[in-house]
């Protein structure tokens, strides 16, 4: 099973490394600059909303926002009690042995059955907690934000902009990553198949990589807050 990680000093582009590694893709440089890449992804409404923040009047918060000021070892903390619930060892091996369970299988079956489903529910728990967790920081980052200053009230109601414009797209790319892996397990389930080899050992690999990939979105997740704060320790 999966030992404790170590965070990647590399971020958002280890999630496209692995990503292109699990579909064997390449995953060159894309084409086009920042601006013309968002401006096929914002409609003309978000365009407007996004044009307001930058240019309008940003109206103050009326009290303080209610709860922990935002701070780094807050964040710290956060993003520590998801690495442990994305590599904790026994409900992986929970998982593992659903998995298992529901084929009609036993451990070292020769005939590698085991179904998926399992798998991806676990993968599902681990990216709704993931989610669930900073999207409510990243709201009470900007709700802290909006009290600073006018500027940084500016940055906040840019941040929920692009966060409203993006994040229907961000879901449904990260909604289809357990749909690759379900065609990254079924090659590797059939690889095993033909090599003789035994279900522990290939199925244990692709639980880890399953943990990788989560942990590579984690960190994805984890830079606009990390930007949000570092706003915020500025002013």
């Amino acid at each position: 099973m999966a030992q404790a990680h170590s965070r990647a000093a590399v971020r958002g582009s280890t999630f496209v490394r692995l990503m292109a590694r699990m579909g064997e893709v390449d995953a060159g440089q894309p084409s086009g600059s920042l601006p013309d890449r968002l401006s096929q992804w914002l409609s003309w409404t978000q365009s407007i909303a996004l044009s307001s923040a930058l240019d309008g009047k940003v109206a103050p918060l009326e009290e303080p926002p209610a709860g922990e000021t935002p701070s780094d070892a807050l964040l710290a903390g956060a993003r520590a009690a998801l690495v442990e619930a994305i590599t904790e060892e026994q409900a992986w091996a929970r998982a593992r042995s659903r998995a298992i369970a529901r084929a009609g299988a036993v451990e070292g079956d020769p005939d590698h059955k085991v179904d998926y489903s399992a798998l991806r529910e676990r993968y599902l728990l681990m990216q709704r907690s993931i989610q669930g967790t900073t999207g409510k920081l990243r709201g009470e980052l900007r709700d802290h934000l909006s009290m600073a200053s006018p500027e940084l009230a500016r940055l906040a109601e840019l941040d929920g902009v692009m966060e409203g414009a993006l994040s229907p797209r961000e879901q449904r790319l990260l909604g289809g990553v357990p749909a690759l892996l379900e065609a990254r397990f079924e090659k590797a389930r059939k690889s095993a198949e033909e090599a003789a080899g035994t279900t522990g050992i290939w199925l244990d690999l692709f639980i880890r990589e399953m943990q990788d990939i989560l942990l590579a979105e984690l960190d994805v997740r984890f830079q606009p807050l990390e930007g949000l704060l570092a706003a915020l320790h500025g002013s």
